[in-house]
């Protein structure tokens, strides 16, 4: 629950039971794990040598496993019960060594009307919600391509395109900041290349603060 109110952070699963998170482990697609240490069977010291290498944070009621935790290279080590102010700090930290460790991702693969497709950050121009179906996105490239995204919200793409790349502008637009060519208080221009066409777009209040910031005015 804590978790879920921390922004740009996504649970892929939680378990109740270390041994249920080995048998998974191979095949879940995570970039960090949080633990706790006294569990049944096999406690979070032992569970966290068997991570394939991934991150973790430790949390704990006992003071005593502290050091066992660092010499690990744990990221952080909470003590509970767990403050939400205390557990962002652990998260940011996750974060930067993230982005310390992973290669900057260019790309993505995500399912479409055409099938599972390569999405390449650098031709993706503009992103709107599909007529037919709120629940799908259109997407727009570069090369005057475009691709049905199938039943993904804008919160999902906003957590997996680069976020200082990208912007929602409302409810039913996503855009890249480098195709826009000016703007208002509440209105965006934008230029797709294979159309040379200028697209006018509500900039609505909700999102303005987030798209000021990313254009660095």
């Amino acid at each position: 629950m804590l978790c879920e109110q921390i922004p740009n952070l996504e649970v892929v699963k939680a378990f109740d039971n270390p041994e249920n998170l080995l048998k998974e482990i191979n095949s879940l697609d995570f970039d960090f794990c949080i633990l706790d240490i006294e569990m049944p069977n096999i406690n979070g010291l032992e569970v966290a040598k068997k991570l394939n290498g991934k991150p973790f944070i430790f949390t704990t009621a006992y003071k005593e496993f502290a050091i066992d935790a660092f010499d690990l290279h744990a990221i952080d080590y909470i003590q509970k019960p767990i403050q939400k102010e205390r557990l962002e700090i652990a998260i940011n930290k996750a974060f930067l060594r993230l982005e310390k460790t992973n290669p900057i991702k260019e790309h993505i693969t995500i399912n479409s009307d055409k099938g599972r497709i390569l999405l390449k950050f650098n031709q993706l121009q503009y992103i709107t919600v599909s007529e037919n179906d709120s629940r799908d996105k259109i997407a727009f490239l570069e090369n005057g391509n475009k691709y049905i995204l199938k039943n993904i919200s804008f919160d999902k793409l906003s957590k997996i395109l680069p976020s200082n790349s990208f912007c929602q502008i409302n409810k039913k637009d996503l855009i890249s900041i480098r195709i826009v060519q000016h703007f208002s208080s509440d209105e965006i221009s934008i230029s797709l290349n294979a159309s040379e066409k200028i697209l006018k777009l509500n900039l609505s209040e909700v999102y303005r603060s987030d798209f000021i910031k990313k254009t660095n005015f």
